[in-house]
């Protein structure tokens, strides 16, 4: 199986560390071919291909301490020995020969050279059993281990790719199906309903429902009219529709989504580079020791006995090997990335785990991150006519325009059983509307459109903190519609949410000062308006520095837009919000929050300190056991047999512990 470096036979080879600390998530795309995609390993050979050697060289194992105990009399050398080699062979060999191959590259202090040295000396001074033992349990170790890696890759690949392989290009009139990699931008794809587009492109039919939810996370379906974009990975719901590929497979929107988390396995937290250091001192120090425990004792001890001295300086080098510390601290990261995808999440590395649990300070941008940036009708005031006359003669005027302000208003009258004639529309740009309706003439637009047809008015309302529709009728004036953005659902319980881990939150925002503070003041967040982008900049470097006197305190920005991009990089922790946003933004992020949904925050920052809390975990348990066993051993209290399984044990713990993150709720 080409994902499971310890046993291939392929010549490949890793540095231990680089094995567990980065996934090469495309190696699972060959994993899951040979498997016949059954996903788990796929046929009983494959099985038997990883498993095998352990279960061979196990029987031989348990045989042989049988027949130890019960046929004494012809169960000798050299007939012993030979048993025992066997058993050793098949989970020996692998390990060995991955010892002389890094030994040749200048890696001389792997776990696999503490390996060989320990059950080769076993047999050494005859203790066979323990030598096979040894070796039995550090593969068994090392199959748990990379079950649980494989599983980690594989539950975050399956989350994001999503794409189908093959999709119906129309060429000459006919509709072929072919493989998405192969499609030529600017060809044109067929995608039936309940099919999945696998490609990026411009829709050509009128319109199209797609759900996001794979890019999203978002379960509400999404219209999508003639000529915008139609990404890779949303799932067409009603009609079939046609559209014109504008970017190769590879770099659709999904494919870089993809690339992002295979380059987030890789960049690796503090505490991965601190223990990958650690090992490379650690393992040659434990070497030394081993050796002083075997030589040292003879110029001290009476009656030393070299074979039990080299004993203990082997049990001291089964023990010594650093393998729980070198792999469940990466895997322990993983969960977390592994988590944050399933959550929507994209965390793109496991550094940015590690800098999240120190953010004191939340920065947000208020459209479209807090607020929805879908304005709504907040109130309606009629003047010397009914509130349904004036809405009505109001959306059918607006019923001629695309614009957001129309929108608004359209959706706010519903539908109309009597539809009103409505004829003469005029846009008058940077004003607003005129139009004929049901023979009356309507203006709806600004100040500055009343006061162009001489209409008079109440002075007082262009001072509204929002955006204000008036309506004229044959040039009286009859009322107003006040248009605001909302707040997101969950934007006020994030705030809350925030200030309950202790952090400060912040709004900045381009609007008017005015709508900044209503907004504020209903989330309880601090907040400042009449924002250019530059102006977010010098905000950002202010309340950086105010956490300069505390050192590891960082700040967060979350934003959405283009014009969040220079902000975003500023900040230690760069969020952009909707993964759907802007490119430029999702490119400078170093998390991207692929719903609409500000409380992923809150999940992310929970995320981030739940991994910390269990590498920590890892880490203590590692240490704590291996120092108390280490000890033993060198007292010659623990035999081998101890050594081994507090080895395999502790890196059964720290495996266990580290794929828990995937589960926990937050």
């Amino acid at each position: 199986m080409a994902t499971h470096h310890h046993h291939s036979h392929d010549g490949h080879d890793h540095d231990h560390d680089h094995d567990h600390g980065e996934l090469d998530l495309e190696e699972t795309d060959s994993t899951e071919a040979e498997n016949g995609g059954s996903g788990r390993n796929g046929s009983a050979f494959e099985g038997l291909q990883e498993y095998g050697p352990v279960a061979i060289s196990l029987v031989l194992l348990l045989g042989g301490i049988l027949l130890d105990q019960y046929a004494t009399t012809w169960f000798r050398d050299p007939w012993r020995f030979v048993w025992y080699l066997v058993a050793y062979f098949p989970v020996g060999w692998p390990v060995l020969r991955r010892a002389v191959l890094n030994m040749l590259k200048g890696h001389v202090f792997t776990e696999f050279f503490l390996m060989g040295v320990a059950t080769i000396g076993a047999f050494a001074i005859r203790e066979y059993p323990e030598g096979v033992a040894v070796m039995v349990f550090y593969t068994v170790g090392e199959l748990f281990q990379d079950a649980a890696v494989l599983r980690a890759r594989r539950s975050i690949k399956a989350l994001l790719d999503v794409r189908p392989d093959t999709v119906t290009v129309f060429r000459e009139g006919k509709a072929i199906p072919t493989k998405a990699a192969q499609v030529k931008v600017g060809e044109v794809i067929q995608v039936k309903p309940g099919e999945k587009v696998g490609l990026d492109g411009k829709l050509r039919s009128e319109t199209g429902s797609f759900e996001t939810a794979a890019l999203t996370g978002e379960s509400v379906p999404r219209t999508i009219t003639k000529g915008e974009d139609v990404l890779a990975g949303m799932i067409n719901r009603q009609t079939l529709v046609e559209m014109e590929v504008t970017t190769p497979y590879q770099d659709s929107k999904l494919s870089r989504i993809l690339k992002l988390v295979q380059e987030a396995t890789g960049r690796k937290a503090q505490t991965q580079e601190f223990i990958a250091r650690f090992a490379k001192i650690y393992t040659p120090i434990i070497c030394a020791l081993a050796l002083a425990i075997t030589v040292v004792p003879a110029l001290f001890v009476a009656d030393y006995q070299f074979r039990d001295w080299l004993y203990r300086g082997l049990v001291f080098l089964v023990i010594g090997c650093p393998c729980a510390l070198v792999i469940s601290i990466p895997l322990g990261y993983f969960g977390g990335i592994g988590a944050g995808s399933r959550h929507g999440i994209l965390f793109k590395g496991s550094v940015f785990l590690d800098l999240i649990t120190q953010v004191k300070t939340v920065v947000m941008d208020k459209t479209g991150t807090l607020t929805k940036g879908v304005f709504k009708v907040q109130e309606a005031k009629p003047q010397g006519i009914s509130l349904q006359e004036l809405t009505q003669l109001t959306a059918a005027l607006e019923s001629k325009s695309t614009h957001p302000v129309a929108t608004a208003i359209l959706a706010y009258a519903g539908s109309n059983d009597k539809p009103l004639s409505v004829e003469n529309v005029e846009e008058i740009p940077g004003h607003g509307l005129k139009g004929v309706v049901n023979g009356q003439t309507v203006l709806a637009g600004n100040a500055r459109l009343l006061q162009k047809f001489g209409v008079s008015f109440d002075e007082a309302l262009a001072a509204i903190p929002f955006t204000v529709v008036l309506v004229a009728i044959d040039g009286q004036f009859a009322g107003y519609f006040t248009i605001a953005d909302e707040e997101k659902d969950d934007a006020a319980e994030t705030i809350q949410q925030l200030h309950a881990l202790g952090l400060k939150t912040v709004m900045l925002s381009g609007d008017k000062s005015a709508v900044v503070q209503a907004v504020s003041q209903k989330l309880g967040v601090e907040a400042v308006g009449d924002l250019l982008p530059e102006d977010k900049v010098s905000q950002v470097e202010r309340l950086k520095q105010e956490l300069a006197p505390t050192p590891k305190a960082k700040l967060a920005f979350v934003g959405d837009g283009v014009n969040d991009a220079p902000v975003v990089a500023l900040a230690d922790v760069g969020m952009a919000m909707g993964g759907l946003g802007s490119d430029a933004t999702i490119e400078t992020a170093d998390v991207v929050i692929q719903t609409d949904q500000p409380l992923k925050i809150v999940t992310a920052i929970k995320i981030g300190r739940a991994t910390r809390q269990i590498v920590w975990q890892n880490i203590t348990l590692s240490l704590v056991v291996k120092a108390i066993v280490l000890l033993l051993g060198a007292g010659g209290i623990a035999t081998m047999w101890e050594a081994v399984f507090a080895d395999v044990g502790v890196a059964l713990l720290a495996i266990l512990n580290a794929v828990r993150v995937q589960n926990l709720k937050f």
